[in-house]
């Protein structure tokens, strides 16, 4: 197969500097790669080739991102003054230095794009904000470069350790193999290397910075990264058998499939957003690296419109978004749902699905998991939590920095007309903040309501990020179950996202009199918009740079990562079996002289009270098993049932007549 065929320019299979060293003179890895992105990976190359490519940016173009950076930080950005207090920097004084420079700097001066790029980067990354970010023009904004292999890390003997866990199928390289553990990464004890990579990237709390560490070791998208320094790692590792290896490689760099949805048209959805964008990235280029039969599933969905089947679990429409499939574990027999993002285009498709999906699962406990998740659609994530919990959901409440700009957004724009009053009496009052509103409407985060009866674990982890944030917020301010973190927080990003391009299309004006300016060479940038406050318990609370502490701490195994979280699952399903599983279900209603019979199932409640069209109609004492009631008939639309068990509202049943 030639490399024009499979998107590889011909230096990368042609130069002898690009083969593998000290290997047996088979079929080359970086052909087999090919082969297998053929219809994903475009360009792959390696990273000197890649790094002969530059933007060009001029002088001009380089003021315009300056200048539209400070736009947005001084007038939109919504953790300024929390980002300036806890961390101690001031953006906005690097970017008019920056500026500064820009303008007066003799052309023989003028510091060279690189170091233009690196300086924009490291401001942004000062804010350990993952939402707020200056994104690479091309050639950077679309690659990924990365080496063959992932990394994950455990605990054992209460210290880290790093493990490969999977292998580009194809690469050939014994005896390395997925279970070699790695000991140091370009001569540098792996531990310090993670966190050393962990510096480079904006992680808002320590869990998070050691998180992102271990997972953009070996493959980091240049949307807000510049390419690696070094063009080959050196890699030692020791085998099962104790004995040490050494292995080499390039870095490589090529196009992952697909692109974050940051939806750009001016409506509520396109605004709704919270998503760890550089997460995404990483996540669906590991999906092409180490998982082509997820892609090959998602093809063959796409192109045949049905649910793709998996070997251990059940059919799913969003093969990319749910896992779900009974765990059978030493405690009981329970359900499992991975929810990988939330970065969907309809909350409404997306609950739907959840709910089609646990009601085939088993109902004495659920397992929700959502590691790994950096977010998308914050209506999809509160909208779900009302399908696991009898109470009324309260959606998280969202705060708009007072600014003259922002203003005028909430004077232009009628999702922001709750913001605008506050937003308008600052100048009197001098308030920092404008009032809270929620973002996602509190009549959807309660219109289907509770689905699940049995008790639920949600396992969390630093990467969790966003709209996940938020999700994990509901769930423990909520009292809906024990959240159970492999880390000590989750990611901590407490804000909705908003692109340079979407608040451009909200000043269609000439560009002479729009604030924000076209951005040259396709870089781009997103801000925290407005940001997040918590309900319930922690009423007031800042999700960002906080983010949500886990109820029971867990420290992953070896044994996790190489037989798919066993120990993790096993350690949720020994929670699940010491709470209790409930059940409320109607199972047949009949019409006869005027009345409605019903026929209820219940377990583990002591009482009912039963609404028609919303009002009361009645108290039953039941016992486990079948109640049988009757209510008038007229003209009933829905029937609410409220399971109550020691004085307590447990489960929540609507239904419509």
């Amino acid at each position: 197969m030639g490399a024009r065929r499979f998107g590889c320019r011909e230096s990368l299979v042609s130069s002898s500097r690009c083969r593998p060293q000290n290997t047996r003179r088979t079929r080359p890895f970086w052909r087999t790669l090919g082969h297998q992105c053929v219809t994903s990976c475009a360009d792959t190359v390696t990273l000197p080739i890649f790094k002969r490519q530059s933007a060009n940016l001029s002088r001009s173009d380089r003021l315009r991102l300056v200048e539209q950076a400070l736009v947005l930080l001084e007038q939109n950005y919504a953790h300024l003054p929390l980002k300036e207090a806890m961390h101690g920097v001031n953006p906005i004084q690097r970017l008019k230095l920056l500026k500064h420079q820009l303008r007066f700097a003799p052309d023989d001066e003028l510091p060279d794009e690189t170091l233009f790029h690196r300086e924009m980067i490291n401001t942004f990354m000062s804010l350990r904000d993952l939402h707020t970010n200056y994104l690479l023009p091309a050639p950077f904004n679309r690659m990924t470069a990365f080496v063959p292999f992932a990394v994950e890390d455990y605990f054992e003997d209460g210290t880290h350790r790093y493990l490969v866990s999977h292998v580009f199928d194809g690469f050939n390289r014994p005896p390395f193999a997925v279970g070699v553990e790695v000991l140091r990464w370009n001569r540098i004890p792996i531990d310090d290397a993670v966190n050393l990579n962990g510096d480079r990237f904006a992680g808002s709390n320590m869990e998070a910075h050691h998180a992102r560490g271990v997972a953009t070791l070996t493959v980091r998208p240049l949307m807000q990264q510049l390419p690696p320094d070094e063009e080959r790692i050196i890699l030692d590792y020791r085998t099962p058998d104790g004995n040490q290896h050494e292995l080499r490689l390039d870095w490589l760099v090529f196009m992952p499939p697909g692109a974050v949805t940051t939806a750009d048209t001016a409506d509520e959805v396109a605004v709704g957003q919270g998503i760890d964008a550089e997460l995404d990235l990483v996540q669906r280029a590991k999906k092409v690296l180490f998982a082509p039969e997820v892609v090959d599933r998602e093809h063959k969905m796409a192109s045949t419109g049905h649910s793709a089947k998996t070997a251990t679990g059940l059919s799913s429409s969003m093969p990319s978004v749910f896992e779900a499939r009974p765990v059978s574990t030493p405690s009981d027999d329970f359900g499992y749902v991975r929810i990988r993002t939330f970065n969907v285009d309809s909350s409404k498709a997306f609950v739907g699905e959840f709910i089609r999906l646990v009601e085939q699962l088993p109902t004495d406990g659920l397992i929700l998991d959502v590691r790994g998740n950096g977010g998308g659609l914050i209506m999809a994530g509160e909208e779900l939590l009302q399908t696991l919990t009898p109470r009324p959901i309260e959606p998280t409440l969202y705060q708009l920095i007072n600014t003259p700009l922002n203003m005028q957004l909430c004077e232009r724009l009628p999702f922001l007309r709750p913001w605008l009053d506050s937003v308008r009496q600052s100048v009197r009052t001098g308030a920092t903040y404008s009032h809270s509103f929620p973002i996602t409407n509190p009549s959807d985060a309660n219109a289907i309501g509770q689905r699940y009866y049995g008790p639920i674990v949600l396992i969390i982890d630093a990467l969790c990020y966003s709209t996940t944030d938020t999700f994990a917020t509901g769930f423990q301010d909520h009292q809906i179950g024990p959240i159970l973190g492999v880390d000590g927080n989750t990611g901590a990003g407490g804000a909705n996202v908003w692109t340079h391009d979407l608040l451009s299309d909200f000043f269609p004006e000439t560009a002479s009199s729009s604030p924000y300016q076209p951005l040259p060479a396709g870089a781009g940038l997103r801000v925290s918009m407005c940001r997040t406050i918590r309900r319930g318990f922690h009423a007031g609370t800042p999700v960002e740079d906080l983010g949500v502490a886990p109820d029971i701490d867990y420290r992953m195994t070896r044994n996790d990562l190489l037989h798919q979280n066993v120990d993790l699952i096993n350690r949720a399903a020994e929670l699940l079996s010491e709470m209790p599983s409930r059940l409320l279900q109607v199972d047949q209603i009949s019409e006869s002289n005027g009345n409605l019979t019903i026929t209820i199932t219940t377990c583990n409640l002591e009482r009912v009270d039963v609404y028609t069209n919303q009002r009361p109609e009645g108290s039953l004492d039941v016992a486990e098993g079948n109640t049988v009631f009757s209510v008038p008939a007229g003209f009933l639309d829905v029937l609410e049932l409220h399971g109550f068990e020691d004085g307590r509202l447990v489960a929540k049943v609507k239904h419509v007549v």
